[in-house]
């Protein structure tokens, strides 16, 4: 009896950032793919096209000592901090994004307000980090 609950409990646990993991993935597909590619390593088919490549999303950790930004990358991605790469602003996805109110926590512990979506999008980004 106590192993099922502990092993309940264990579920629980992991089967949410599991669970954003998966719509961040269907997100990123949806939305970023096109510009930095199903793997997230900015060879998407449009980079050809754009002045600017698109980043390698799965090395922001290590070009950033090691610890994931992720305030950097929400305010890209809804807008706050907007990002030129085709000669104009990286398209701002927050309208696109909007849901619930979630928050974040920074690697300081700050928290960022921004909205469910992202929190899924970003926890699958960070998920890839080599």
């Amino acid at each position: 009896m106590l192993r099922t609950i502990g092993l309940f409990a264990l579920t629980a646990l992991f089967a949410a950032p599991l669970a954003a993991q998966d719509a961040g993935s269907e997100l990123f597909a949806k939305y970023c793919a096109t510009c930095h590619g199903l793997d997230a390593t900015g060879n998407g088919p449009m980079s050809p096209n754009l002045i600017l490549q698109p980043t390698d999303l799965t090395g922001l950790a290590a070009a950033n000592d090691g610890a994931f930004p992720t305030l950097r990358v929400v305010k890209r991605i809804d807008g706050r901090e907007p990002l030129v790469s085709h000669g104009s602003p990286m398209p701002v996805f927050g309208d696109f994004f909007e849901g619930r109110g979630a928050a974040l926590k920074t690697a300081s512990g700050q928290p960022i307000m921004t909205s469910q979506p992202i929190v899924e999008l970003v926890t699958w980004l960070e998920s890839l980090q080599k």
